[in-house]
């Protein structure tokens, strides 16, 4: 019986060790759990379907800002990668895509309307992750404070949160 209980210890300490290996390698603390399940699909017209997780969205060049929204209360500081950026990252870079939710709700966008840094999709509020009940755990997000353009109902309907695919459509 010693010796099965030691062979247990061994693997649940062996296991523990490899946990904190990987969050050491990701940045996590130690007993953090390494989330590495797919969070976007990207689907070109031409190649291989890409998929990202936090980890990959989050390692891409990163925008910021604080605004207010519709939906929300007060001043929330958004961050992640422009969605241009997201679509290069998959060879997309011009014609229209459609951006689909976890709802199967769908808005159409051409990529001439899309600036550097913005919008983004937004994989942290307030520097913390958030979850499907907080509209997430991707959110298209504009800086609505900053310009009127931004407070037009094409962009509230572009502003999909949810978030879970990205489709290039035919020209």
């Amino acid at each position: 019986m010693v010796w099965q209980r030691r062979g247990v210890l061994g693997l649940l300490a062996g296991g523990v060790s490899l946990l904190a290996q990987r969050a050491a390698a990701t940045g996590a603390e130690a007993g953090a759990v390494v989330e590495a399940k797919p969070l976007l699909r990207l689907t070109p017209l031409k190649g291989a379907e890409l998929v990202l997780d936090r980890a990959a969205l989050e390692a891409l060049p990163q925008v910021s800002f604080a605004t207010s929204t519709i939906w929300t209360e007060g001043v929330i500081t958004f961050s992640g990668p422009s969605l241009r950026v997201v679509l290069e990252r998959a060879g997309i870079k011009a014609g229209q895509v459609a951006l689909r939710a976890l709802n199967d709700y769908q808005v159409n966008l051409a990529l001439e309307e899309l600036a550097e840094d913005w919008p983004i999709i937004a994989t942290r509020r307030d520097g913390q992750p958030f979850d499907i009940r907080e509209n997430g755990p991707l959110w298209l997000v504009y800086p609505y404070d900053s310009e009127t353009e931004f407070t037009r109902e094409r962009i509230y309907t572009l502003s999909i949160w949810q978030l879970v695919q990205v489709l290039e459509l035919p020209e």
